[in-house]
């Protein structure tokens, strides 16, 4: 019986990249639910990490993962259909925790889409519990022109404007300062763009943007701080955010919310975004 072999993806693979998207295709035919290996993350330089595995010298499997704290790896995988219950998950995630725990990672953060029984079940037997859900929107529409007042503007973050960043962030999530500060510390690199939201010379919001390649960027991160909430300053610095970044030639424009998120839902709505997938996350320990 042959065995399995697992191996580290090379970014810019072409032969690696053309075996996941066939996967991939694979996957869409069999399945109800359409898995995404986020081919996007895995095939830039500095992406997120991926290993495949390699059955017969077929792709069966991916796990792709990135540290989004100091603690915490954020999982994500596929596995074709017909190799699953087979070991194939358990090969990748093995060497996946191997990688992991020399960078102090103990906790993981496993993504399911909504309606993968399997991913679910696989999710529960490593006794993960469940976190949340979230849906991945992206810009469709263009939005009706909404009333931009001329003292708003948003500005690359500079270095002095990382201790509004923590503040901003923490009191709009909940996290500590002290955990958004290493959060930024560790996803600060070439790709991601701070902007700085300014009303009347005093800084309000933050947003992150993640420049996946040449066409698509996510955003993320994006919060006012809470004493200027409910007054439509939201509204207008994603719409200044979305024309700059179609001004930068972006044509694929993305970002998460959480479902229950309601106020976010319908503000991104009003922007242009749509629901395109859902997906929940599991958390568990290495």
């Amino acid at each position: 019986m042959s065995s399995y072999q697992v191996v580290p993806m090379v970014y810019n693979s072409k032969e690696q990249i053309n075996a996941i998207i066939l996967l991939e295709q694979q996957c869409k035919q069999l399945d109800s639910v359409h898995l995404k290996a986020d081919l996007d993350h895995i095939s830039k330089k500095d992406g997120d990490h991926a290993l495949l595995c390699y059955r017969d010298g077929k792709l069966v499997g991916l796990l792709s993962w990135y540290a989004s704290d100091t603690i915490t790896g954020n999982i994500n995988a596929i596995v074709h259909p017909q190799y699953r219950r087979q070991g194939v998950f358990s090969n990748l995630l093995n060497r996946a925790i191997l990688d992991m725990k020399p960078q102090g990672i103990n906790q993981l953060s496993y993504r399911v889409p909504q309606g993968l029984s399997p991913g679910i079940h696989t999710a529960q037997s490593l006794r993960a519990i469940y976190d949340r859900a979230e849906y991945s929107m992206q810009l469709v529409n263009e939005a009706l022109e909404v009333a931009e007042p001329s003292e708003l503007t948003l500005s690359v973050a500079k270095d002095e404007d990382m201790e509004f960043m923590v503040t901003c962030s923490s009191q709009a999530f909940g996290d500590s300062e002290e955990w958004t500060r290493n959060y930024f510390m560790q996803t600060n690199e070439p790709s991601r763009v701070n902007y700085i939201a300014w009303q009347d010379q005093t800084p309000v919001g933050l947003v992150r943007i993640n420049s996946i390649n040449a066409t698509t960027s996510f955003i993320h991160n994006f919060c006012i701080s809470p004493d200027y909430q409910g007054r439509k300053i939201g509204r207008t610095a994603l719409r200044i955010l979305v024309n700059l970044l179609r001004e930068q030639s972006y044509t694929d424009i993305r970002l998460s919310v959480v479902t229950e998120n309601e106020r976010a839902l319908n503000l991104y709505r009003s922007v242009g975004f749509e629901v395109n997938s859902e997906y929940h996350y599991f958390n568990g320990s290495v």
